[in-house]
């Protein structure tokens, strides 16, 4: 069975008025794919950078989401992951 794990710098500052927040490197999501597929043993069928607008967004339910809002009149944040499709 296809099946996909996201690896998303996590938030370490949330954002606030003038402050756009603080997140983890993307080398942090790299690191942690890597231990992932050695610690579950799976086969990797590929691995993709996503860029999402808002995945840390209060209106939104992370990188998964199935619909992400944006507009052109507020200020939008975009976020880079790694997600890895796998089969067990």
């Amino acid at each position: 069975m296809l099946k996909f794990k996201d690896f998303v710098p996590k938030q370490i500052v949330a954002p606030g008025f003038l402050n756009p927040g603080e997140h983890e490197s993307f080398e942090h999501a790299v690191v942690a794919a890597n231990q992932w597929i050695v610690e579950n043993d799976v086969k990797v069928i590929g691995m993709e950078t996503v860029v999402l607008p808002n995945i840390w967004s209060r209106w939104e339910e992370g990188s998964a989401d199935a619909s992400i809002g944006t507009s052109g009149d507020t200020p939008s944040r975009w976020h880079q992951f790694l997600r890895c499709w796998y089969r067990d």
